[in-house]
């Protein structure tokens, strides 16, 4: 079963829980909210303890 991370959205503020695929190591994609449908960008890291680090942003954000 894949995990699941609550992030706020960079655009509405909203909590919105995501699937996130720990299978790879490193990975970079956008994902629409579920509330507001803008695309948020989502930067996912794996560490070797299997600890899973989620960063979000808006495409206006750095």
């Amino acid at each position: 079963m894949l995990p699941t991370e609550r992030i706020g959205c960079p655009y509405c503020g909203e909590a919105i829980d995501v699937v996130i695929d720990d299978s790879v190591e490193h990975q970079q994609y956008i994902e629409d909210c579920s509330v507001c449908c803008r695309p948020i960008n989502f930067e996912v890291s794996v560490d070797p303890d299997a600890a899973v680090h989620v960063r979000c942003w808006a495409d206006n954000e750095a």
